[in-house]
């Protein structure tokens, strides 16, 4: 069984990517308070896809208080100079907004493309799509 259940704050807004086929894809980073530290927090990759990818991006911002279930992914690429990287990531099979915060008033609405960087996104690689 592959089931993961967190509750925590997203820490950029997430930005919809429209990939080939139609297909729509948004990933972020949701922060998990330590319950044993009040100051210490998890960083948690999160993916989404499809219809439910363009409403949590329609909905929520920084700061938005989450709730997702989903599944563990783990995944790699190569990087230029040749180095492998490997990833986890939860692949997000539900989610719940539980206190929604505006998006930066910067991008309402904006999308990006597949393989544009930030400090959060990783290459879409296609063992990455969903079966």
């Amino acid at each position: 069984m592959n089931t993961v259940s967190i509750i925590g704050r997203m820490t950029k807004s997430p930005q919809l990517k429209h990939l080939s086929e139609g297909r729509m894809q948004t990933n972020f980073i949701v922060a998990v308070n330590k319950s044993y530290k009040n100051d210490e927090a998890d960083f948690v990759l999160c993916t989404i896809w499809g219809k439910l990818a363009d409403t949590t991006v329609k909905y929520c911002g920084k700061g938005s208080l989450v709730g997702i279930t989903g599944r563990l992914n783990t995944r790699s690429y190569e990087k230029e100079a040749g180095a492998r990287v490997f990833i986890t990531e939860i692949v997000v099979e539900d989610i719940r907004f539980l206190a929604t915060k505006k998006r930066d008033e910067e991008q309402p609405g904006q999308s990006i493309k597949a393989n544009s960087e930030s400090d959060f996104e990783f290459p879409v690689t296609p063992n990455q799509l969903p079966v």
